[in-house]
């Protein structure tokens, strides 16, 4: 994990607060929140909450006080503890792209399969830089539809001992990812829910259907991750100009609203549920109705989410290496870094798409995978404080070098030049005629060899073998049970 203990970058004044905070407040009690699940509204009700068919008028005080339930910050384990992440506070936890239908694996863009998403696995257990592979992080699409989740849950459990996320497509799905995580964590005594019920295992991402609904089946899933006390990340949709207005202010008070309202909803479950404040805010291409991503207008609300985030207490999500890009080019590197950038400045707790993510989401890239292990390994070094004492001031080598000479051989530069400045993975630095003789290789081709290279090197991680055969029973018996 990454600890930010930079400061954080605040734009918004108290008076702005101020003005969000009415408008959140409005929409929630004049408009309401659709809720598609007949016991999500029956729960509200209970509450002493207004109901009208599937909408809810809420209280806006009942909605904070239902947020004040949820823990500030919490663990998530993973089977192996050295990766067992933090929650909140100035932590930052980092997981690869997610939800992908398709890869891009040099110049051949193709449906995903289960092997990409295995490799994919493999290359997020490899990088220290990103403490979970995710979940979905591409879509399998040569696997069964109804029993592909299992595939992935196991992918995940076995070729990574990290933090995973868990299935949301369904009900059925979800309870499916939380009984394959009893088994990871308790093997056959039957102690797993006990495990993970007193420290959760597993993340998982619940989306409003922006504007103002949240859909059955994210209900579906949420309920039985709640249930579990497993996190829930409730995240609102938003492409300013087709999912909320096109201005920012508004854009921040209707994900205030959502947000907010799946958070109630989390504590009415099971009230102290950990839940993680989502974020997904980007604009529309105004000319040609395309998400547009890594834009200034996203960067302006990643930092807003933080603040008001912060403002209510709780561990957040947004940001990533997001961007529109066709291919592994200049264009996805900058606009991921302006999506990237934001986040360390924002120190988001959670943070999704941290690796792989090209043409808004749409792909899974191998190369642009390594480009931002490059881009988070940089931002590390540049977002750790810069430690000052009389020894840093390297006094006694000027006292050696005098004047007009140089410093590379100084006793100073000797002691040090092995870690004394950040070494690229990625990044060449040779000199024209160097770069020449080593093939003239630009970024992207580099990548690809970095990628091959590490998945030829990988060693899975130990698994004991009556875990290891529970877990393979279990698939084999769900995907009897689904058919498949």
């Amino acid at each position: 994990m990454f600890r930010n203990a930079m400061p954080r970058y605040e734009i918004l004044s108290p008076d702005a607060i101020a003005v969000l905070d009415k408008g959140w407040r409005r929409i929630v009690s004049e408009i309401g929140v659709q809720f598609a699940k007949p016991e999500a509204v029956e729960l509200f009700r209970k509450a002493g909450q207004r109901t009208d068919g599937e909408v809810v008028y809420l209280d806006p005080d009942f909605v904070v006080a239902q947020a004040a339930l949820a823990p500030r910050e919490f663990d998530v384990q993973a089977r192996n503890p050295a990766n067992t992440v933090h929650i909140g506070g100035d932590d930052m936890a980092f997981g690869a792209v997610y939800g992908s239908p398709f890869v891009r694996e040099g110049e051949v863009r193709r449906d995903a399969t289960l092997d990409d998403f295995r490799r994919l696995c493999m290359l997020s257990q490899s990088f220290p830089e990103l403490d979970s592979a995710g979940g979905v992080i591409c879509e399998p699409n040569d696997a069964p539809l109804d029993s592909r989740h299992l595939d992935m849950v196991l992918a995940l459990q076995t070729l990574t001992d990290k933090v995973y996320m868990g299935n949301v497509v369904s009900g059925p799905n979800a309870a499916d990812t939380i009984a394959m995580t009893e088994i990871l964590f308790g093997g056959a005594g039957g102690k797993g829910r006990e495990a993970i019920e007193a420290v959760p295992a597993t993340i998982s991402l619940i989306n409003c259907n922006s504007p103002l609904r949240w859909d059955d089946r994210m209900l579906d899933a949420q309920f039985e991750y709640c249930a579990a006390r497993q996190p829930v990340v409730l995240t609102p949709f938003l492409l300013m100009g087709a999912m909320s207005p096109v201005t920012i202010p508004a854009a921040l008070v209707q994900q205030l609203a959502e947000a907010l309202s799946g958070i109630a909803l989390a504590q009415l479950i099971r009230p102290g549920c950990p839940v993680i404040f989502g974020s997904f805010l980007s604009n529309i291409d105004m000319q040609s109705g395309s998400p547009s991503f890594g834009t200034p207008e996203s960067g302006i609300g990643l930092l807003c989410t933080g603040q008001l985030a912060r403002h209510f207490g709780l561990p957040f999500r947004t940001g990533g290496g997001l961007n529109s890009s066709q291919s592994c080019d200049a264009q996805a590197a900058y606009e991921s870094l302006m999506t990237l950038l934001p986040t360390f400045l924002a120190g988001a707790n959670w943070v999704m798409h941290a690796a792989g993510w090209l043409e808004g989401g749409l792909v899974s890239c191998f190369e642009k995978f390594i480009v931002d292990i490059e881009l988070l390994r940089m931002l590390r070094v540049e977002f750790t404080p810069l430690e000052i004492d009389e020894e840093s001031l390297a006094f006694g080598a000027h006292e050696e070098v005098g004047h007009g000479g140089h410093f590379l051989g100084a006793q100073h530069t000797m002691e040090r030049f092995r870690e004394c400045f950040y070494r690229p993975l990625l990044s060449s630095t040779a000199n024209y005629e160097r770069w020449l003789k080593l093939g003239g290789r630009d970024a992207t081709a580099r990548a690809a060899e970095i990628c091959a290279k590490t998945l030829a090197d990988y060693q899975q991680p130990p698994l004991d073998d009556a875990i290891r055969a529970e877990l393979d029973d279990y698939v084999t018996r769900r995907r009897a049970e689904l058919g498949d």
